[in-house]
């Protein structure tokens, strides 16, 4: 015990005289959580409009003014030329055209049936389809407003029309703050990278040092050296957990509802598979420039499948059943589960399992290979 306690405090001493380390362990966590929550947001707004309107009638103008009142438009140009508000959505100067053709009004009012047409520039797919929701949902406000004014000035002629009013109620995040969401998904991003990255680059620094052949041959037992080298990325990694609860806390307000003891407890048994993750590739490479390339290949790869962006039920099947590899999806799961809904550990028995069994594999494979190179 004391020889393992003597490997951590030289390993402790070193990171700190690292001067390459100290940024990534302090600033980095910093940047990514003050920028990227604001950055890497699905939320729509200032969506630049084109208007034509070429009814000009009261019913029209109404309906602009829904878009220029909505917050995800922004009404940059009208005119009434379709050509010409074509070539501002090709030069990028418009993100979508609202056509009001002649007669709006008076087929919405003599015949109860008009059209507009909404055009979007569809090059992002994502954006696209949100400014469709948008546009469709204030075109529908307008429409209902349509229909109560109708009821009420028909209304001593015959019964006012019936409608049917829409309460919705969201459970967990009533705000639909986008927020809440990524915040975790960052702090994942970054408690992976500390154990990941850090874990694979100190000990291939070792190796250009010449110094872990040094310490091969004194009378260190295996087990003593590997728990040494990777116990003070697994404290430092829980701290810089701790660190961004309080920062998303402070700055973004994050609700912490579930047991904070519960999500260290978990969050320890997912760091033995990312530290793994990051002793396997060490024993893969020779130098630190070869093991900064590996280590973000599968950085990427675990990101871009997380579900951290998008809902991951939303991908394939095949990549569904690839994604039971990846321990960033259930990183991502039971944070959110523990910090917005407040779930308990029945709730996440079943992830906490398969990343234990994940963790017991990965470094088994991750100790072996490292006894067949050292």
């Amino acid at each position: 015990m004391r020889t393992i306690l003597l490997i951590v405090q030289k390993e402790f001493r070193q990171i700190f005289r690292n001067k390459t380390m100290l940024p990534v362990i302090f600033i980095v966590p910093i940047v990514q959580l003050v920028l990227l929550v604001y950055a890497a947001t699905l939320d729509m707004k200032n969506i630049n409009l084109y208007i034509i309107d070429n009814d000009l009638s009261g019913a029209s103008r109404d309906l602009v003014s829904k878009f220029e009142s909505s917050p995800f438009f922004r009404i940059t140009e009208e005119g009434f030329s379709l050509k010409n508000a074509e070539s501002k959505l090709f030069s990028n100067d418009a993100d979508a055209i609202l056509n009001i053709q002649s007669g709006f009004e008076k087929r919405l009012y003599r015949e109860n049936n008009s059209e507009v047409l909404l055009i979007i520039d569809a090059v992002n797919s994502l954006k696209a389809g949100l400014s469709n929701v948008y546009g469709t949902s204030v075109i529908r406000d307008f429409n209902q407003e349509y229909i109560k004014d109708k009821g009420k000035s028909v209304l001593t002629v015959m019964k006012a029309p019936k409608s049917i009013e829409i309460t919705r109620q969201f459970w967990y995040n009533q705000e639909l703050n986008f927020k809440y969401y990524m915040a975790p998904g960052i702090l994942g991003i970054l408690v992976t990278m500390i154990g990941m990255f850090l874990t694979a680059i100190n000990i291939v620094r070792e190796k250009e040092m010449g110094t872990i052949e040094q310490i091969n041959v004194t009378p260190i037992v295996k087990y003593q050296f590997l728990i040494g080298k990777l116990l003070p990325f697994l404290i430092i990694a829980l701290f810089e957990l701790g660190f961004g609860l309080l920062l998303i806390k402070i700055l973004y307000g994050v609700p912490m509802l579930g047991s904070i003891p519960l999500l260290f407890a978990f969050v320890a048994s997912y760091l033995f598979v990312i530290i793994g993750f990051g002793l396997l590739l060490s024993t893969l490479a020779d130098t630190q420039q070869q093991v900064m390339f590996l280590t973000f290949f599968f950085m990427i790869v675990f990101i871009l499948m997380s579900g951290i962006f998008t809902p991951a039920e939303s991908m394939p099947v095949w990549a569904q059943k690839v994604n039971i590899l990846n321990p960033m999806a259930y990183f991502l799961r039971v944070v959110r589960l523990v910090l917005l809904k407040g779930s308990g550990i029945m709730a996440i028995a079943k992830d906490w399992i398969y990343i234990t069994v994940y963790g017991v594999i990965i470094l088994s494979l991750a100790i072996l290979r490292y006894r067949k190179v050292s």
